[in-house]
């Protein structure tokens, strides 16, 4: 799954699927530039609380799961795998949560 999560002309954070196949993501197979990668390991009882992303990021889970929240109420899960393309840098913001019986370990990929 890819999904990329921004700011609406709302405030609100939102999530959309980015078909990678489709000629509107023209140039996500192209090198991008990046400023390092992170690696975070969240424990299930991690609390929530509502943010914005600190710049724009990969985020790529590599185990365990969690959850996004948005203004809207909705919750949007995450797992091994999935990549998040995080561009809510205003706004409202979002929520994540560790959820399952292992923590969630993800790499981020700022990028400019």
């Amino acid at each position: 799954m890819f999904k990329r999560l921004y700011t609406g002309d709302d405030g609100q954070s939102h999530l959309e699927d980015l078909d990678l196949d489709a000629a509107a993501v023209p140039n996500w197979k192209d090198l991008h530039a990046g400023n390092g990668i992170m690696f975070r390991s969240t424990s299930p009882d991690a609390p929530v609380t509502w943010h914005v992303a600190p710049r724009k990021q990969y985020c790529i889970t590599l185990s365990g799961q969690v959850e996004i929240g948005l203004g809207d109420g909705s919750k949007h899960y995450f797992g091994p795998g999935d990549v998040m393309l995080a561009e809510d840098l205003t706004g409202q913001g979002h929520t994540t949560r560790a959820v399952g019986p292992e923590p969630r370990v993800v790499a981020y990929v700022p990028v400019d």
